[in-house]
């Protein structure tokens, strides 16, 4: 096995590299930008970050919310790696941030999540999902449903299947890209 066959080891080694491919590409950015817009949030809401790494998507809410001059959401987030959950701790840290609590966890295996870390106004993954192998997506779907308050939203930035994103992510990430049909497939096939 390869590092980059299995994401904990991939993200263990370049979870640096990672964080600056991130900022490269403008994703912290586009995020911002995204939940700043966002009509969901709103304050006293509470938000599952599935698969933070460094913490991006967690610190675009946590931004969009300051910019529209509104309450944080209350913020719970896992990853697998623990490099990257450092990354997102050193972050919080820097930045002087507290409230967002963080675990290790992985997506497929959410049992071993807090028993508190349930009935979440809403769900956010951003380039989590790409590393699970296509036969567990819609497993890691139908376990984060659980996991949503009657009438919560699951938001996914995931990937898309294209020329550029095959050899930028789908090769130098290791990554699974998907199509618009496959996914409709594995979000039916999780209810």
């Amino acid at each position: 096995m390869t590092v980059s066959d299995d994401p904990l080891l991939l993200f263990s080694e370049k979870s640096e590299l990672y964080e600056r491919f991130l900022r490269f590409v403008g994703y912290p950015n586009g995020l911002r930008a995204y939940f700043t817009q966002w009509p969901l949030l709103r304050a006293g809401m509470r938000v599952l970050d599935a698969g933070c790494g460094t913490g991006v998507v967690s610190l675009a809410l946590y931004d969009a919310a300051c910019r529209r001059d509104i309450a944080p959401p209350t913020i719970d987030a896992f990853d697998l790696t623990p490099a990257m959950l450092q990354r997102f701790r050193d972050t919080l840290e820097r930045r002087r941030i507290g409230g967002i609590d963080r675990v290790q966890c992985d997506v497929l295996r959410l049992e071993a999540l807090p028993e508190s870390w349930t009935g979440y106004d809403a769900i956010v993954s951003a380039s989590m999902m790409e590393y699970l192998s296509r036969e567990s997506l819609s497993t890691a779907l139908r376990g984060l449903r659980a996991r949503l308050a009657p009438g919560g939203t699951l938001t996914l930035c995931i990937t898309r299947r294209n020329a550029l994103m095959q050899p930028l992510i789908g090769w130098w990430w290791n990554a699974n890209l998907y199509t618009a049909a496959e996914l409709r497939v594995a979000f039916r096939d999780a209810g």
